[in-house]
């Protein structure tokens, strides 16, 4: 049976590539900038405890529905998060921004489920266009058209979700610039004391390092200031020369059992 991708699929070729997985945790903390949503998907679910246990889950139902040439496992494994989705109900326990204490929040609410989605592709596309290959236009239409693939699958409607990426691109600097996406105290010890300083061996602490700069380097600059995240000069040159380094001398050498990971080393 086929799957929900075609071989051609942009989502494929952008998540295909390990470096992408770097995107992780700044997909993380840009979901947490929102409080609500902050409080349905992390703190009711306990994901707050082990956010990567929750990354590492999305990220493999996701591959799934990529990679996989079985819709009806990707529909199990679907249904399954939907289902999960659908028990989280609850209210706000502090008033945060614009929203008063005791709003109401769900984890199928499309508001909240719109915004976990939309800060995993444009974290991806922000480290593969960065660390990889630049996207035209039309490339990026059909990578939102994949990602909306995988909307409808969590529990999105068309209607739901931005048109194509012009959209989509409104969409999310609209929000960043609404007001809407206050750190929480909560959310600020979840950057640093677990997404900054991840359970790693002491040999793999210089990655670790690594990956924290690109983190908060590529954070948007009202969302790094309230998460309380030091950022100067010397780190963006750092950062932009990386960068340039990576997309130009290494990753376009590297062989491609280092470069992709595994289901796209198959495809």
């Amino acid at each position: 049976m086929a799957g929900y991708l075609a071989d051609d699929s942009v989502l494929r070729r952008v998540i295909g590539e390990n470096v992408v997985a770097l995107s992780g945790p700044r997909a993380l903390l840009m979901m947490a900038s929102h409080p609500v949503a902050f409080e349905g998907f992390f703190a009711h679910t306990g994901s707050l405890a082990d956010p990567y246990t929750r990354l590492r889950r999305t990220a493999s139902v996701l591959d799934l529905i990529a990679w996989g040439d079985d819709r009806e496992a990707a529909d199990r494994a679907t249904a399954r998060v939907r289902a999960m989705h659908k028990r989280v109900r609850g209210r706000t326990a502090e008033a945060v921004g614009r929203f008063p204490v005791g709003t109401p929040y769900r984890g199928d609410d499309p508001e909240l489920l719109l915004w976990i989605l939309a800060s995993m592709a444009d974290s991806a596309v922000l480290v593969y266009t960065k660390y990889v290959a630049g996207l035209d236009d039309e490339a990026l239409d059909a990578l939102w058209a994949d990602y909306r693939v995988v909307g409808r699958l969590f529990g999105l409607r068309d209607e739901d979700m931005p048109a194509d990426w012009r959209a989509f691109r409104t969409y999310v600097s609209g929000l960043l610039a609404s007001g809407d996406l206050v750190v929480t105290d909560r959310a600020r010890e979840l950057a640093i004391d677990i997404v900054l300083n991840p359970p790693a061996p002491l040999v793999a602490r210089p990655l670790v390092a690594l990956v924290n700069q690109l983190t908060v380097g590529l954070l948007p600059r009202d969302l790094r200031r309230q998460y309380g995240l030091r950022w100067d000069p010397i780190r963006h040159v750092a950062l932009e020369s990386g960068a340039v380094y990576a997309k130009r001398l290494l990753l376009p050498f590297a062989p491609g059992r280092l470069r992709l990971i595994g289901p796209a080393r198959a495809a």
